[in-house]
């Protein structure tokens, strides 16, 4: 009797002007090559943020929000696609728009 846990990208979703990259990762448990469990967790992903003097930096697409798991390169695949400069740009004015007044 052998269990066995795999984690599968199952959707990778690009949502939005911005091209926010939701992801839903599947838990996968398994009995001698039978699943006998699926769970889900999912997170999204933005192109960046605004650092003190509003400069853009880009999201590093190191560690997933849980700050533990490392990001799949099918995940970042998608994430360097879709972010072009122009994306960027975009969100880096959304981002400013957005700050509150002081």
């Amino acid at each position: 009797m052998a269990l066995t846990e795999s984690i599968e990208y199952d959707k990778i979703e690009v949502v939005g002007q911005y091209k926010h990259v939701q992801v839903r990762k599947a838990t996968v448990i398994k009995k001698d090559g039978v699943e006998l469990t699926r769970s889900f967790e999912r997170f999204v992903l933005m192109p960046g943020t605004l650092d003190a003097s509003d400069n853009l930096v880009d999201n590093p697409l190191d560690k997933e929000p849980d700050g533990t798991t490392d990001i799949a390169d099918e995940v970042k695949a998608v994430c360097n696609a879709v972010w072009t400069d122009a994306i960027k740009a975009s969100w880096k004015a959304k981002l400013i728009a957005d700050k509150p007044s002081s």
